[in-house]
């Protein structure tokens, strides 16, 4: 875009803005690290500049944003500069093995948050034990007016002073109130969070690499993902499910296998059933079969052990009303 637009826009709103150049064209991204944009979008759907080589974002203070269309082309922009990548997929898809995928293929250590319902964005950078003074303070403890010993660096804060450049995985993001990704804008921009009860200022000494993972459960805020580059895992085919089947049941009967796949898949493309079952789901469904000695002809027509598939009333009556 013309860069005086992009100048009206950045005067015109309080917000971060951020603007496109082509692939591989350094100069656009040039011009626009020089008018102070906050982010530059390298896009893909602008005519590329250059098809086979992209930005080295290494080069730029400003940060990137990137498409990727699968896990290798993700992990190239990784290793080009963009720091922050956003997996989705529905459970059972190995979103967490990617992050672990990612931290042997590059070396890296990975740290892992994982998130709860009740998790604060404040978990991630430190937390001050006050109780754990109060009682010291109480029984006469030394040291008590040493309240750098009563803060405890969370996962992020655990990343930040890594003497070496880290994977982050901030598992399951979604999982916790709507507030947790915004709280967390300005200390991922800024690589920096500051401790109050000390005056001290904890600043990253590498940028780590975060990954974080969401199942979908609620939709992250769009200041949020503008900082992503995304990457959806698809669920996994009739034959690399198998292939998952096989490393759980390496001697399991094919015929028993072949009725199971047939089964399964036929059950997720029911429009009706509305929590579909997943690759943990059938991984119990095999193993209920085997040990219930369950003849595999009948497998398909019966649907046995059906609660280890569906875990929904309203999905259990849709299917067998349904089932032929």
């Amino acid at each position: 875009s013309d860069p005086a637009m992009i100048k009206g826009i950045q005067e015109a709103v309080s917000i971060p803005v951020m603007a496109k150049c082509r692939i591989g064209h350094f100069v656009e991204a040039q011009v626009l690290q020089a008018i102070d944009i906050d982010y530059i979008d390298e896009s893909e759907v602008l005519s590329p500049a250059d098809d086979v080589y992209h930005i080295d974002k290494t080069q730029f203070d400003v940060p990137f944003v990137c498409g990727a269309r699968d896990l290798g082309e993700a992990l190239r922009r990784v290793a080009e500069g963009a720091t922050m990548i956003r997996t989705k997929g529905e459970p059972g898809t190995g979103k967490t093995m990617l992050a672990e995928a990612i931290s042997q293929a590059l070396g890296k250590k990975l740290i892992i948050w994982n998130i709860k319902s009740t998790t604060k964005a404040q978990d991630g950078l430190y937390v001050y034990d006050v109780v754990q003074r109060l009682y010291d303070s109480q029984f006469g403890g030394e040291g008590v007016d040493d309240i750098e010993k009563y803060v405890k660096l969370g996962k992020l804060g655990e990343a930040f002073t890594a003497d070496d450049q880290v994977i982050l995985l901030i598992d399951e993001i979604d999982k916790a109130d709507l507030e947790f990704p915004n709280d967390l804008l300005w200390e991922l921009d800024r690589m920096e969070f500051h401790i109050p009860e000390t005056g001290r200022t904890v600043t990253a000494k590498h940028r780590p690499i975060v990954i974080i993972t969401s199942n979908a459960e609620k939709e992250l805020p769009d200041a949020f993902l503008r900082r992503c580059v995304f990457h959806y895992i698809e669920f996994p085919d009739r034959e690399l499910m198998a292939e998952i089947v096989n490393v759980h049941f390496q001697d399991l009967d094919q015929h028993l296998l072949d009725q199971v796949l047939e089964a399964f898949y036929r059950i997720r493309s029911l429009p009706q059933i509305k929590k579909k079952p997943s690759t943990s789901e059938i991984i119990d469904w095999i193993q209920a079969l085997i040990h219930g000695g369950y003849d595999p002809d009948r497998v398909v027509a019966e649907v046995p052990y059906l609660g280890v598939l569906l875990k929904k009333n309203e999905d259990i009556d849709a299917l067998r009303k349904s089932w032929r």
